[in-house]
């Protein structure tokens, strides 16, 4: 069984101890028997239980937890081939048949199902807790299994997130035979008395830490941890043994694999290694094999923990060009079994390893590549949905102590607002948040001082501040979510922002101005604050040529701010440190990093400096259109080489007279690999807010030469052989040095022999120049406006209607004038035609008909709706178009309001949804009624506000 980071840590003892008690309450007395089962069930099935763990006892995150627990979030059966995970409904019932705990499922298998569950997401996303979310959810849901644990009661108010991913059209089938089949499990435990909780075995035992550990695994009993030598080592060699020689890696991918799980195990750590992926590969003795050690007969543990989000990106890439590569997940343990055999074994060994490796090589149609990797590429994609009111206390509260007690309020205004303009938090919940963090701030700063308030028991303070602050209005209720026992979770869809009315689309969130300093159109950056120039790109870019421009340029960027430039080629040791060190020195400068920055590390390192010396950033990239997998298309690489060839006595020793210049680019190509240019982009515009793109070649260029064509891919290729074999070996030292040496000197000679194509695509020098220091001063003055990343934008919905074109409106208008001299009397003062800005049909209010009836309409989004108007209604303040809406798809649009219609004016103080009124106002003859015959028939779209 495995828990999250079980193994030799304290996270690990407390996952034996909350599984051990959990066995307990679901079995009761039969519990050790039934642990024991288990565990033999799992080694005898090769079966892993993945589980999340939630306990208050490792310190605080988005809400302490009221009770501690685990649930079930994955099992995986490896069999004797590739490892099955179940699915959902095969989940479910192995759980509810052993008694494990289940996270609250929704399955969703109509088009307008899915389509409501976006759309209540965003309806939600900044305001949700679990109450509503889950409410809202078994509405619109086709079936709701409801969790083992109740969320609200185990764990509160605060709801972390949902993770949606793509299953098979059989799933809601197959969920609904495992629910006849398996009802939910039984409490035998429930009466009995279970001992000591782990918070009083941990508060028991606080002195010492492995006394702590010791007592949990005795609490939790020899039938679910029968020794302690995962924690404590042998006692023969002792505990610093527990970690393995280095070379176990090493050896393990040489050894010759004995059965199918190990060739697609090696293959993926390969591929890991070579493409330098952020990730840990650490190795452990295994002491439950101790009796079976010897020299010949080795066991180990093993456990692979991938670091970066950014690598699941880059390994689907590597999934689509290899479709038998496995999955990759965020963690995972292996068992090794190292083993030396007798020549005899050695070479059945090799044979039947040959001819596994022949046979998986051999049956590599699409078909068999497809069941035994990614399958449907789809069923591997997940989607991680968080609320804001836990982003608030997790991302803006706790993981901006540090900078705002190291580095002060104004450094962390800056981290929070940068925050949540990459999360693209509406508008109004960015100036409610900063007013509520702001105050914070000087809260806690007066309260501790310069001594840093603690991550792991931060809530203890901020609980009590997020409470007191709810209490002073529902407003402040609805953004803190829930706090202490104040706020009640069935009040929050009563509630909206501020003074916004029913029909408050009329003065709509988008025409507000947006918080400083974090505006949604231009990305200022202040003159009291630096700025850093870097340079995401490749050698032969032209970054030193542009250095030199921007530094000779009269004026620098248009400011009084000095400018400097640190050239890598020129600065020894670490670079990245050194400028962070001028940057201390000269905060409020421009400076120029001359270096290229390929990968996240090291613009990690840059948003650093930016929360550390109070500085902005921005990225200049060379332009190009970029592959499936590589943000820089071949072309643009080989005027990059072919530029790098032309130097003479270049400072970094990467010119005409280097040997190995080709693979040098090869390599700085190949770190951006994985990333798209729209990926790339995106990337950059969310970190930095702002991107600055050199022109590097002509639009109308034609095409790449084909022997230009056939030489790169020539390299790209043998630059994958090569590290896939030797790593960052240099190529002279490799078995392909040969090759190296043939490749380079005839990537000369094709280069130079289609120099006048490469120059004649390539964008003239001083134009590039110009184009980058116009952009690069509208960055420095705040007039630079941020692309579209084209990344799917979450907000707070607050209702779903049909935007009308205002043009055919007014037009409309002006005709019924013409017609009713009391339409004409009405409208003469009115200037239809500058005051209707927007116009719109309400389909459902959050505030008024629920998420639900809002989220409905999400099938219908971006559709055209004809809409039918029948009849134009007026008073002395009030007017509006009665409407009558038409069908999409065969299916009538049905508003929820009783009078649908659309509201062209109200008088000063007059909130718009007192139009809903005018039907009345007729009736009581205190307004005018003009029919409108035939009806006027416009076409809307469905849209979400």
């Amino acid at each position: 069984m495995m828990v999250e980071h079980m193994q030799r840590t304290a996270l690990g003892t407390l996952g034996v101890f909350v599984l051990g008690r959990m066995f307990l309450e679901a079995w009761g007395t039969e519990a050790r028997r039934k642990q024991s089962e288990f565990n033999n069930f799992l080694e005898k099935n090769r079966i892993c239980i993945s589980m999340e763990l939630v306990t208050a006892v490792l310190g605080d995150h988005g809400q302490r937890p009221i009770d501690d627990y685990a649930v079930v979030t994955a099992v995986t059966e490896l069999g004797n081939g590739k490892p099955k995970f179940y699915s959902t409904p095969e989940l479910i019932a192995f759980c509810r048949e052993w008694r494990l705990p289940t996270n609250h499922v929704w399955l969703f298998s109509t088009r307008k199902s899915v389509t409501s569950f976006f759309a209540a997401y965003d309806a939600l996303c900044e305001e949700g807790t679990a109450t509503p979310v889950c409410k809202a959810l078994d509405e619109v849901a086709d079936i709701s299994v409801p969790g083992s644990k109740d969320h609200v009661k185990v764990q509160g108010e605060i709801l972390e997130g949902l993770v949606a991913r793509i299953v098979s059209h059989d799933s809601s089938k197959h969920m609904d035979k495992v629910l006849k089949e398996f009802s939910p499990p039984p409490f035998d435990g429930a009466g009995l008395d279970l001992g000591p909780s782990l918070r009083e075995v941990c508060a028991a035992n606080r002195s010492d830490e492995k006394q702590q550990i010791k007592a949990l695994l005795e609490s939790a009993g020899t039938s679910m941890c029968p020794d302690y030598s995962d924690w404590f080592g042998n006692g023969d060699v002792g505990v610093h043994s527990r970690n393995a020689d280095r070379s176990v890696l090493s050896k393990f991918l040489q050894a010759h694999p004995a059965d199918y799980a190990t060739v697609k195990l090696q293959e993926m750590i390969r591929l890991m290694r070579q493409r330098h992926f952020p990730a840990a590969f650490k190795c452990y003795c295994n002491y439950h094999k101790i009796d079976s050690l010897s020299i010949d007969n080795i066991y180990f543990k093993m456990v692979i923990h991938v670091h970066s989000d950014s690598v699941f990106r880059r390994y689907q890439q590597e999934m689509r060009r290899n479709r038998g590569l496995w999955p990759l997940y965020r963690g995972f343990f292996l068992d090794i079994n190292l083993f030396k055999v007798n020549k005899e074994r050695a070479t059945e060994l090799a044979k039947d390893s040959n001819a596994l490796l022949k046979n998986i090589n051999g049956s590599c149609d699409s078909s068999t590549l497809a069941s035994d990797g990614i399958a449907n590429e789809d069923e591997n994609l997940m989607i991680k949905l968080k609320f804001l009111t836990y982003k608030l206390r997790t991302f803006l509260i706790r993981n901006g102590l540090s900078i705002l007690f190291k580095d002060g309020p104004s450094a962390y205004k800056t981290y929070y607002l940068r925050q949540m303009k990459n999360w693209g938090t509406s508008a109004g919940k960015q100036r409610e948040l900063s007013k509520m963090l702001d105050e914070w701030a000087v809260y806690i700063r007066r309260k501790y001082g310069n001594k840093q308030l603690s991550s792991s028991t931060y809530l203890t303070e901020a609980e009590p501040f997020l409470e007191q602050y709810a209490r002073r209005s529902p407003q402040n209720q609805v953004l803190v979510g829930s706090a202490g026992n104040l706020v009640r979770a069935e009040s929050f869809l009563a509630i909206v922002e501020g003074d916004r009315d029913e029909e408050g689309d009329l003065h709509p969130e988008g025409d507000v101005a947006p918080l400083s300093p974090s505006p949604t159109v231009k990305d200022a950056v202040p003159k009291d604050e630096g700025l850093i120039v870097f340079f995401p790109g490749i050698p032969g870019c032209a970054k030193s040529a542009l250095c030199k421009e921007i530094l000779n340029t009269p004026g620098g960027l248009g400011d009084n701010r000095p400018v400097h430039s640190l050239m890598g080629d020129l600065i020894k040791g670490r670079y990245w440190q050194k400028v962070a060190n001028e940057r201390r020195k000269k905060p409020y400068a421009i400076t120029l990093a001359d270096k290229n920055a390929p990968n996240e590390e090291v613009w990690r390192q840059i948003e650093d400096m930016c929360r550390s010396t109070n500085a902005s950033a921005a990225p200049v990239v060379p332009e190009s259109e970029g592959t499936d997998s590589n943000p820089f298309s071949l072309d643009a690489l080989a005027v990059f080489i072919f530029r790098v060839l032309q130097r003479v006595n270049h400072p970094g020793n990467l010119d005409k007279a280097s040997p190995n210049a080709g693979y040098v680019l090869l390599m700085f190509y190949h770190l951006y690999d994985g990333k798209n240019r729209r990926e790339f982009e995106s990337e950059l515009y969310e970190r930095f807010g702002s991107l600055v793109k050199m022109p590097l070649l002509k639009p109308d260029r034609n095409p790449l030469p084909d022997p230009v064509k056939a030489i790169l891919e020539e390299g790209i290729n043998l630059f994958r052989l090569h590290t896939s074999k030797h790593g960052r070996l240099e190529p002279v030292k490799g078995s392909y040095a040969k090759e190296w040496a043939r490749w380079e000197k005839r990537l000369r000679e094709v280069l130079f022999g289609n120099a006048d194509y490469l120059n004649s695509i390539q964008v003239p020098f001083d134009l590039a120049v110009n184009q980058v220091l116009e952009q690069l001063k509208d960055v420095a003055k705040g007039e630079y406006k941020t692309p579209d990343t084209e990344k799917r934008k979450f907000g707070n919905i607050i209702f779903a209607a049909v935007t009308l074109p205002v043009t055919e409106v007014t037009s409309m208008l002006d005709k019924l004038a013409k017609k009713d001299p009391k339409v004409k009397a009405f409208l003469e003062d009115k200037n239809m035609e500058n005051n209707l800005r927007k116009a719109h049909v309400t389909l459902a209010h959050k505030r008024s008909h629920g998420v639900t009836a809002v989220a409905s309409f999400g099938v219908f989004l971006q559709q055209n709706v004809p809409v039918d108007f029948t009849a134009l209604l007026f008073s002395d303040k009030l007017a509006a178009l009665e409407a009558r809406l038409g069908s999409v798809n065969g299916e009538m649009i049905n508003s929820k309001n009783e009078w649908p219609h659309a509201t062209l004016w109200t008088a000063p103080g007059i909130t718009p949804k007192e139009a809903n009124t005018l039907p009345i106002l007729v009736s009581e003859g205190k307004a005018t009624r003009i029919d409108i015959e035939p009806p006027v028939t416009v076409s809307g779209v469905m849209d979400f506000y």
